[in-house]
């Protein structure tokens, strides 16, 4: 029997996933580690936690695999993504890594469309300037530490670093690299034009690859401290999303997918770079060579429902806490929530703003509120996909990855929400089995990704929007879109209460 490993590198912790031939996971670990917030709006984490909580989950996921570790033949990085690491000449790392949800950088996203010009950026780029990129980062250690930045011989992103922490080599992918703000997204290429204009060394860039290529094996010490063979290939992985989509199927024209994990992503498949949004959603490299995506992102959509409980019944397990709410009518009684906590991405790009509970009164209960985060959190996902629609995307069927896929009853809201059948999958495993399926495809064992999925993947349950439901929720959806325009004013007056 043959066997790859899937790493899914996360935001608060490490997943390793010991994936069979069949496609069956036989093995999973999770080891997490901690998130640096020294002031508000920063998020920060130290490489070196990545690289050892890495290792502890390999040493443990072959020290309990009853097979011979020669039998694993590879391994694939699934990875957040924007996060900057800055390595010095001899590849130690020189701060922090700034992370994908940290939002300091407000002031350099300025001076990129100061600098570079707007309608040229996103030209290039397919994409705005966003304080969660990699690139204003950049710009901010530049402007801000630059006795350190000086010292900066390249730069990776969180997976990267891990990867050349096991290899000795250094690479990125396409997929995360369209996340930098420094790819030409059409052309594959690092933009040397974006670089000459904002003062930066395009040498800073690192080598670019294909998410399925092989990049190296395990070095000795990884040997010795994962109980690995050193025939272990290691292949270059991906961008978070794009595995996620590459774990779901998302390998064809018109596939879509909504992931709810800490933020909310609705990711559709594009065939090619030349679909132009204008910047309105996310348009990255996929995972598969030569393809593309779209996305939407919610920067809090489980963190809301994480934020709720813990505030407000931290008693109660999240089983406990659903429970009943299917009971509660679409449109949670007259009660609306924005998931704005942290800001918001897709379609607002505005991390000022803040979250609302709408038409509160004496009436409602513990599950009228969460019944209202979970459709604020779906309403917030169908902004994404109400752009993709306008731009001509047909999307009947969406397949419901993360957290937002693990109760029925908010499997059942989506499809009124977003009026399109929800497929659940059999294995829902996102990211990290697309990590693993990238090793599978670059070990041979497939001719294709496509051909991967269609040999791994099963669906378990679809879920088809109620009539009645989905003319209820797009007249809410209506009022919902109205709460950002109308409280924006009042959050930018509450600002200087905040600490």
């Amino acid at each position: 029997m043959s066997y790859v490993i899937g790493v899914d590198l996360g935001t608060s912790a490490v997943k390793l996933l010991l994936v069979n031939k069949q496609g069956e996971v036989v093995q999973e670990v999770s080891k997490e580690y901690p998130l640096i917030q020294e002031k508000t709006g920063y998020s920060e984490q130290k490489p070196e936690d990545w690289v050892q909580q890495t290792l502890a989950g390999l040493h443990e996921l072959v020290e309990q695999f009853d097979g011979n570790p020669a039998e694993i033949e590879g391994l694939s990085f699934s990875g957040q993504m924007h996060g900057l690491v800055l390595l010095d000449e001899n590849q130690d790392v020189l701060r922090n890594a700034i992370l994908w949800n940290d939002t300091r950088t407000t002031a350099q996203c300025k001076e990129i469309y100061d600098k570079v010009g707007k309608d040229k950026f996103i030209n290039i780029t397919k994409n705005l300037a966003l304080e969660g990129f990699t690139l204003p980062k950049l710009l901010w250690v530049k402007e801000n530490e630059p006795d350190l930045f000086a010292k900066a011989s390249t730069f990776v992103l969180p997976k990267d670093y891990v990867r050349y922490r096991l290899t000795g080599t250094i690479h990125m992918d396409y997929s995360d690299a369209a996340g930098t703000s420094l790819l030409d997204v059409a052309d594959k290429s690092w933009s040397k034009e974006i670089c000459d204009d904002l003062g930066l060394d395009v040498s800073l860039c690192p080598p670019l690859v294909d998410s399925h290529e092989n990049v190296g094996t395990i070095t000795s010490e990884i040997v010795a401290a994962t109980g690995l063979t050193s025939d272990t290939n290691v292949f270059a992985g991906g961008a978070d999303n794009a595995c996620g989509a590459i774990g779901s199927g998302i390998l064809s024209e018109g596939k879509t997918f909504a992931s709810i994990g800490t933020s909310g992503v609705v990711l559709s498949y594009e065939p090619s770079g030349d679909k132009d949004y204008q910047g309105k959603v996310h348009y990255f490299n996929h995972g598969e060579q030569d393809a593309y995506y779209a996305m939407g992102v919610t920067l809090a959509a489980g963190h809301s429902l994480n934020w709720f409980k813990k505030t407000f019944a931290q008693e109660l397990s999240f089983d406990e806490l659903l429970t009943g709410i299917g009971d509660v009518p679409a449109g949670a009684n007259g009660l609306l929530f924005t998931p704005y906590i942290a800001g918001e991405r897709t379609p607002h790009d505005d991390s000022q703003i803040r979250g609302s509970f709408v038409g509160m009164d004496s009436s409602h209960t513990l599950k009228d509120f969460a019944r209202a985060v979970l459709e604020g959190i779906t309403f917030s996902l169908n902004e994404s996909i109400a752009i993709f629609r306008e731009n001509g995307k047909q999307i009947d069927t969406i397949y419901s990855i993360g957290g937002g896929a693990k109760n029925a009853d908010w499997l059942q809201m989506q499809a009124d929400i977003f009026n399109a059948n929800i497929v659940k999958q059999k294995s829902e495993q996102g990211p990290g089995m697309g990590a693993a399926m990238l090793a599978a495809y670059g070990s041979g064992w497939f001719s294709s990704l496509k051909e991967c999925a269609d040999m791994i993947l099963e669906d378990a349950e679809t879920y088809q929007p109620i009539p009645e439901n989905v003319e209820k929720y797009q007249r809410l959806f209506t009022l919902y879109k109205q709460v950002y325009q109308q409280t924006t004013s009042l959050n930018d007056g509450l600002m200087e209460f905040r600490n």
